[in-house]
């Protein structure tokens, strides 16, 4: 059975006040045993978060980790730094890593391959973006960035790997692909994996949808068959609307 996953991903949100008083409203909260809830805070705050945490249920993940295991790279953090902290995750390939960082198809598959052999699990992201979307290229497009990058992992890594969808064009726009589009793109992608790595694989990865959730439209995207979850982002940064996200996919 597939593991449901709701993850929040803060970006560069929350100072060390605003963390601690998140983490302290969520803190208290009950959730079921059903779903798996990961939150990527800012770097700075990753020790202090995830010993804030201990005992309860939330995982503390990386929003990033850089493709080289060490060396004169300022300002950056490696796997090893990471794992050091005993997390055991990280979200690469999101889509403003690609466009604003310009991390390409090969830095991405440099950095799976990374993480993985370093027994650092991924949240790896892929998507179109709007003018791909308009010009019907988006299959497409979902297809080579996925077989260029995690398609290429060895068959025996994808325990450690799960898959987030997040459209460009749904992304900070307000704008949200509707749970049909959703659900023909992670049908899609789940068809591709089995393709590749056989339908073994395929149906014990998750794939998050990643376009602007919110409280009020997560339980109908989480209803879908081969929506296993989200990666969350301006809705993670309030609890209330997180919590209920979180709800949303205990029902499914």
């Amino acid at each position: 059975m597939r593991k449901k996953i709701v993850a929040g991903n803060w970006k560069m949100n929350n100072n060390f006040q605003e963390t601690k008083k998140f983490l302290s409203q969520i803190k208290v909260k009950e959730i079921g045993s059903e779903v798996e809830v990961m939150i990527a805070p800012a770097y700075p705050f990753l020790k202090f978060a995830k010993d804030f945490l201990v005992g309860t249920k939330y995982e503390i993940i990386a929003q990033n980790i850089h493709n080289k295991l060490h060396g004169a790279y300022t300002g950056e953090v490696s796997v090893d730094m990471i794992k050091s902290l005993g997390l055991n995750k990280s979200i690469i390939g999101h889509s403003e890593r690609r466009s604003q960082f310009k991390e390409t198809d090969e830095i991405l598959l440099e950095k799976a391959n990374l993480c993985l052999n370093k027994g650092l699990g991924i949240i790896f992201c892929f998507g179109e973006d709007l003018v791909d979307r308009q010009s019907k290229n988006h299959f497409e497009v979902v297809k080579n960035q996925l077989i260029n990058t995690v398609l290429k992992v060895e068959k025996n890594k994808w325990s450690n790997i799960v898959l987030a969808y997040e459209p460009v064009w749904a992304i900070g726009t307000g704008e949200t692909a509707s749970p049909k589009q959703a659900q023909e793109i992670h049908e899609f992608v789940r068809d591709l994996i089995s393709s590749s790595l056989g339908e073994d694989v395929s149906k014990k990865t998750s794939i998050l949808y990643g376009g602007s959730v919110k409280a009020g439209n997560a339980k109908e995207i989480f209803s879908q068959d081969d929506v296993d979850g989200g990666l969350i982002g301006g809705a993670s940064l309030v609890s209330e609307d997180f919590l209920t996200i979180i709800e949303s996919n205990s029902s499914y």
